[in-house]
């Protein structure tokens, strides 16, 4: 009789690194994709946790980390011989814990298959991201046991380099008095950072002697830095310095289209809350849409105009139910609206023939749109897949220049629902810094589910268009770019943002005090 012989799961000490989902290795995130249970630390900051879950298996369980390393090396190992992949997740490094030690020693001396992923130390990483270098002889450690800390090796440190130490809040005290006690100068400069690598990371500088009042209000983790180094701080502090770094910024758009536009803002440090104000539908009746896509394959047509991301993915979602592709659009010219649009089109491995050069809208598309000639042209019609509520600008336009238009409702938009009441809130008491607006609906539904945003909150739209419905709607437009696309529009606000902050540089500190200007940039200054 054979025997099947049972599945042995493998164990992973993985680093999480400081903070940042972003600085997880790929090894990291591999083994948290593959397992089946993640223990986690308490370090382990909430944000990070939510990517790891959204990238692990659907039915993998978390559970935090409880007990005395002997404790945690059982879970481990049991998940392991019940077949499971078990992570122990841990901020940092793995073995910058002793406790984590323990685990691979307890672990080790079992059959159990291992291993032992690095991360980023907590405290050299959060001091990169302060803007704190770690030149020369220097000490960077995860502390957590200050009684255990050798602080005449710390002082000593600090006199020939830098230092830096991940400890808890309420360590502070111990620290300081173990430094001053070891002899280290109480002038010595001192920055104390608290959310580490987060969106609101947070560093006050000062000095041995008064560091611990100076961050009065920290909780949590923290990292200590030591030394000349912290005084580079006003030059490389790059994660704090970002142009948009703690603006809360309200992202008014359709599920699908909003992640991008946030990772731009997460790229200059904003903190973007998506609220979807649109839904995309499909037409109520499909006949005009089957009509345009037998046009286009039997060459009724001299141009396909698209004026959204959300009109090529309809046209090419239809396509793809006849079973056609790109190939089948023939000798169809395409023209686009947008940079945004355009880059859609060419996803689908087509090259638009026309994209406006200066406005990109409507009447720019129109500026450069030749008028219909018999002789060059012998195909006068137009095919214009849109939004049931587009405006007519365009088709008039084209008429006006001699083409035909078959001017075909592609998708439809309806209002979202209202988002939480918090969320409502926020808009309309100023808890936000800035919206941005990508089209008149966005406006108009915004307004119509959650109010119109505070007088403080920073307007930014994305062409003339929009501007023109936020001002009907009473709404003080601050930021428009030159051109209509969301990289641009990210870019014009962040743009507006340095212009903020260098205004109230400039001001002398009772006009700050007394200065209209809101949000984060303005109060770095009061």
């Amino acid at each position: 009789m054979t025997r099947t012989r049972k599945p042995v799961g493998r164990i992973a000490f993985v680093g999480a690194g400081p903070g940042d989902p972003g600085l997880l290795t790929r090894r990291a995130l591999d083994a948290l994709v593959e397992a089946d249970h993640v223990v986690y630390d308490r370090g382990v900051p909430e944000s990070l946790l939510t990517h790891v879950r959204a990238q692990a298996r659907s039915d993998a369980e978390f559970s935090p980390a409880e007990g005395v390393p002997g404790d945690v090396a059982k879970v481990l190992i049991s998940a392991a011989r019940s077949g499971q992949n078990a992570v122990h997740l841990v901020a940092g490094d793995p073995f910058g814990h002793d406790s984590v030690v323990k685990e691979v020693q307890a672990v080790a001396r079992t059959a159990a298959h291992f291993e032992v992923v690095p991360g980023v130390g907590q405290a050299e990483g959060v001091a990169t991201y302060a803007g704190v270098p770690l030149p020369g002889v220097r000490t960077a450690a995860d502390v957590e046991d200050v009684t255990t800390l050798d602080f005449d090796a710390l002082a000593a440190a600090v006199g020939r380099g830098s230092l830096a130490l991940a400890v808890d809040a309420g360590d502070l005290a111990a620290v300081r008095d173990g430094l001053l006690a070891a002899g280290i100068d109480g002038t010595t400069p001192v920055g104390v950072t608290g959310d580490g690598t987060g969106e609101t990371q947070y560093t006050t500088t000062s000095s041995v002697d008064s560091f611990v009042a100076a961050a009065l209000g920290f909780t949590g983790r923290v990292v200590l830095t030591v030394g000349a180094g912290v005084t580079d701080r006003d030059k490389l502090s790059w994660w704090e310095n970002r142009p948009l770094y703690g603006w809360k910024v309200l992202v008014p758009r359709t599920k699908e289209q909003a992640g991008a536009m946030s990772a731009r803002l997460r790229a200059y440090g904003a903190i973007p809350c998506e609220v979807p104000t649109i839904a995309v539908e499909p037409p109520r009746t499909p006949a005009q849409m089957e009509r345009a896509v037998k046009g286009l394959v039997d060459g009724r047509y001299a141009w396909v105009i698209f004026t959204s991301v959300n009109a090529v993915r309809a046209v090419w979602e239809k396509f793809g139910e006849h079973g056609l592709d790109a190939r089948h659009f023939g000798g169809v010219k395409i023209a686009c609206i947008g940079e945004a649009t355009a880059d859609a089109v060419r996803a689908f491995g087509i090259q638009p023939e026309l994209v406006p050069a200066g406005e990109q809208s409507s009447e720019g598309l129109l500026a450069e749109f030749s008028p219909h000639d018999e002789i060059l042209d012998p195909v006068g019609r137009v095919l214009l897949p849109r939004a049931d509520i587009a405006t007519e600008t365009l088709a008039a336009g084209l008429t006006e220049r001699g083409w035909e238009v078959d001017d075909v409702t592609a998708y439809r938009t309806v209002r979202a629902a209202p988002p939480p009441a918090e969320i409502r809130d926020a808009i309309k008491s100023g808890g936000f810094d800035a919206v941005l607006f990508t089209s008149s609906s966005t406006v108009r539904n915004l307004v119509g589910i959650a109010g119109k945003p505070h007088a403080r909150t920073v307007v930014a739209v994305i062409g003339p268009k929009t501007a023109e419905t936020a001002t009907e709607f009473g709404l003080r437009v601050d930021v428009q770019p030159p051109h209509a696309s969301v990289p641009d529009l990210v870019e014009a606000l962040a743009a507006y943002a340095v212009e903020l902050r260098e205004k109230l540089a400039a001001m002398p500190a009772k006009q700050r005090r007394g200065s209209k200007v809101q949000g984060p940039t303005a109060l770095r200054f009061r």
